[in-house]
């Protein structure tokens, strides 16, 4: 069975765990309603997508 030698730094298990962190949403401010929103995503509210209407707006 592998075992390691020596103790594992703190420095070291950090530097492999680099990469695992938390998730930055790309949350933006719609122009036209000035909520927000998720990028890339359609404003549920006024059922906009890039300029067109892509669904009926929720009341």
């Amino acid at each position: 069975m592998a075992v390691p030698k020596r103790k594992t730094t703190r420095s070291r298990a950090g530097k492999r765990r680099s990469h695992i962190k938390a998730k930055i949403n790309n949350i933006i401010e719609d122009k036209k309603s000035g909520e927000y929103r998720l990028s890339h995503h359609m404003d549920l509210k006024t059922g906009f997508y890039k300029g067109r209407q892509v669904l009926d707006p929720k009341d």
